[in-house]
């Protein structure tokens, strides 16, 4: 099945095809098993070619940005990953951009305080894609991508191509529309920001940057916050620590010392490491306090127990 769908792919034109590419390469953590086929479509026409062969295979298919926010399994991806690196065109208008969903969220950011444009600040730490972003309705410091988003272009599993507005991507905590409907693709979005002075902009996204350094393990590979806040008043992070659980280690894994809502990994860890530390934090949490943590993080080859 494996070398028949590599095969095709490369007959049919679907841009760049690679296979049992290594997913610790394209994710943060630095872990994760083989991909099947490995696609980089460059223009919209050759992502439908890619998507109509895994839909008559019947094989997964995943479209993945920057690999800030998953956590793949160590067995092999027995399917089809789809970056849309290619997607990258940015068009500023007044005070409106629109950027590809392959375009990095931080260098939008910093484009735009460039330009004297606030709005983006929350997300010059945010080590994702647009896409990505918008998938997730990635967020920090009181802001999210639903407060700036006003459309999103989108293709759909007909092979359509339409515009959604804000008020239909269901934009909540760490959700929208698009992490419940996996088949629908986002191309591009469209954010509206507000003039600002660039100093204080710049002044700002330094300041958190600095924070950053300080309260979180940037110097290890991790995939951000593990676990989504129970409320505003209750951190997850903050739970953890109490519980004593940093530092705690499985195999290359680590709960960070610096922030607990990390999980780091220390040197060589595996995927089950991290995913031993979530599972134990999880029940830890649930027999102390009778909270269910929410993993904010996509977890992929693990669909089975869950």
């Amino acid at each position: 099945m494996k070398q028949e769908l590599l095969e095709v792919l490369k007959k049919m034109d679907v841009g760049t095809v690679k296979s049992d590419v290594s997913l610790a390469n394209y994710t943060t953590y630095r872990t994760g098993g083989k991909a099947w086929a490995f696609v980089i479509p460059k223009t919209i026409l050759e992502l439908k070619r890619a998507l109509s062969i895994a839909k008559k295979y019947s094989l997964s298919y995943m479209i993945l940005g920057n690999g800030s926010n998953v956590l793949f399994s160590d067995q092999p991806y027995r399917g089809m990953i789809i970056k849309l690196d290619s997607f990258a065109n940015i068009t500023w208008k007044r005070n409106t951009v629109t950027a590809g969903a392959g375009v990095s969220l931080i260098k939008l950011s910093l484009l735009a305080a460039k330009k004297g444009l606030s709005g983006l600040e929350f997300a010059s730490g945010i080590p994702g894609t647009v896409g990505g972003a918008v998938y997730m309705n990635a967020g920090a410091y009181k802001s999210d991508m639903g407060y700036i988003v006003t459309k999103v272009k989108v293709l759909t599993p007909s092979g359509t191509i339409i515009t959604m507005v804000n008020s239909e991507c269901d934009f909540h905590y760490r959700s929208s529309f698009f992490k419940n409907h996996k088949e629908y693709i986002i191309l591009e979005a469209t954010m509206r920001l507000k003039k600002g002075k660039r100093e204080d902009i710049e002044d700002l996204m330094r300041d958190r940057k600095e924070r950053r350094m300080l309260t979180q393990p940037l110097n290890y590979p991790n995939a951000g916050s593990v676990f989504r806040n129970p409320s505003v008043d209750l951190p997850a992070g903050k739970i953890i620590e109490d519980l004593g659980l940093k530092g705690l280690t499985k195999g290359g894994a680590q709960i960070s010392h610096k922030h607990a809502n990390f999980i780091i990994n220390i040197g060589n860890a595996k995927s089950q490491d991290m995913k031993d530390l979530i599972d134990f934090i999880k029940e830890t949490v649930k027999e102390n306090y009778q909270i269910d943590l929410k993993v904010e993080q996509e977890l992929i080859g693990w669909e089975k127990e869950q």
